[in-house]
């Protein structure tokens, strides 16, 4: 079990402290922190890359630079959950085999990372990737 609490600062900004004691400053849309639907993202982004990059690194890709944008949707309906999230992986460095980066983004969403097991289970999520020199 992992535990984490999310603490009340002043208006409507929030500290989140996750198990390890680190934390992230989160707000409504006029605060100076990511807002709690953005976070959801972000965590998707940042558990899939975290796999990407170790998976690069054990088929010893010469990568210099990796990172995902996202684009997603939420339904019109209350509680406006992720309908639609695409994910566009970026890989820069020179001599990267494309091959190998499609199978560590395949490795990631289909085997690895959680955030995405999660939010598959509510959210269409697609994702395509570019290989930069």
């Amino acid at each position: 079990m992992s535990k984490a609490r999310v603490k009340w600062i002043e208006g409507k900004t929030f500290l989140g402290i996750d198990a390890n004691g680190k934390s992230a400053v989160m707000s409504g849309p006029d605060g100076p922190g990511v807002s709690p639907m953005q976070m959801l993202l972000l965590g998707l982004g940042g558990c899939s890359l975290i796999d990407v990059v170790v998976i690069l690194e054990k088929q010893r890709q010469p990568f210099a630079g990796v990172e995902v944008e996202m684009d997603g949707v939420r339904a019109e309906e209350a509680q406006r959950p992720w309908k639609d999230i695409h994910m566009h992986f970026i890989v820069t460095g020179a001599g990267v085999d494309e091959a190998k980066v499609e199978r560590a983004i395949a490795l990631s969403v289909e085997k690895y990372c959680g955030a995405y097991a999660t939010l598959s289970g509510v959210a269409t999520i697609t994702h395509d990737f570019e290989v930069r020199e």
